[in-house]
């Protein structure tokens, strides 16, 4: 059952996503213009740029959450960890070495 009820609040399609971010925008603009109306000037113009741009980080992270979800789904090899790719399982201490160019 409960299952059934997290099935609900996940995000599984692309176009769910749209949907959610387009939710999203028109609680920002709606805030926005609520900002505009308090601080007349350019302080409320620049608080409604930010809601809308919060909007627009938001939107761009579920995106990419997704397309990864279904990379993943996809069995893409290049989402593995590096750790699987290295055979060092759970650490990260082949990157960290890669990165700084280390040996042990």
């Amino acid at each position: 059952m409960l299952a059934k009820i997290k099935r609900l609040f996940t995000i599984k399609t692309r176009f769910e996503a749209f949907l959610i971010i387009y939710a999203l925008a028109l609680g920002a603009v709606e805030r926005g213009i609520v900002y505009l109306g308090q601080y007349p000037g350019f302080g409320g113009k620049l608080l409604f740029l930010a809601c809308t741009g919060a909007v627009f980080m938001a939107g761009a992270k579920i995106l990419d959450c997704i397309k990864y979800e279904q990379a993943m789904k996809a069995g893409d090899p290049r989402l593995q960890p590096a750790s699987a790719a290295h055979g060092d399982e759970g650490t990260l201490r082949p990157v960290l070495e890669h990165a700084v160019g280390a040996k042990h």
